[in-house]
């Protein structure tokens, strides 16, 4: 057993096998940290705003775990195989690579894969730190004069307030155009809170 092991050993330690294994590894580690961020996020929010039984909400939260797990296994696959295969026919990596290679991934997993609220939360979720990273930088690369080196202070707080303003700027005129989840959680916190009819409704529970 030593031996067949250190045989294995020495393939996987192979650099001509390192991106092969680094995809296989990718995959790997994306269905783990998938599985572990959507089962916990899944298990609340289904118990907290889902009706049903506990055996119906179990299998929401499955089916939403697994669906994270996998489309973001498929993504990292599709990546960095794209990526290799770039890297093979040019003889050397590209900063453009990654762009290729994302796109193609967010397209066929992400765009071609459905747009259920997994997906929708997934893209969202990339888009809003897209966004703050691109504000970041236009001060790093003195597009937006900084007067500090500390870019994150100086964007963040324009953007905080931009998208909070945004979102109960439409969430009073257009609420139909926010996310279900979100409008959802929104009708909650500001609209459920103005009616009560008696003392039980004002601080124990909702009509």
């Amino acid at each position: 057993m030593d031996s067949v092991r250190e045989s294995l050993e020495q393939v996987i330690l192979d650099p001509r096998y390192h991106d092969i294994f680094g995809i296989l590894k990718g995959v790997r580690n994306a269905s783990i940290y998938g599985g572990k961020v959507r089962f916990a996020h899944a298990l609340v929010m289904t118990f907290l705003f889902r009706n049903g039984s506990i055996k119906d909400k179990m299998l929401l939260v499955f089916k939403a775990t697994r669906e994270h797990a996998r489309n973001l296994a498929t993504f990292v696959f599709i990546y960095k195989s794209t990526l290799y295969v770039l890297k093979s026919a040019n003889g050397k990596e590209h900063d453009i690579d990654t762009f290729i290679a994302g796109l193609l991934g967010g397209y066929v997993v992400f765009g071609r894969g459905g747009k259920s609220s997994v997906n929708q939360q997934i893209v969202l979720y990339v888009f809003s730190r897209v966004v703050l990273g691109l504000s970041k930088l236009t001060v790093k690369k003195k597009v937006i004069p900084s007067l500090h080196n500390d870019v994150g202070s100086k964007v963040w707080p324009a953007f905080a307030a931009l998208c909070w303003g945004l979102v109960m700027y439409m969430f009073r005129t257009d609420p139909d155009v926010l996310q279900p989840s979100m409008k959802t959680s929104m009708d909650y916190i500001y609209l459920e809170s103005n009616r009560w009819d008696s003392l039980r409704t004002l601080f124990l529970q909702n009509e």
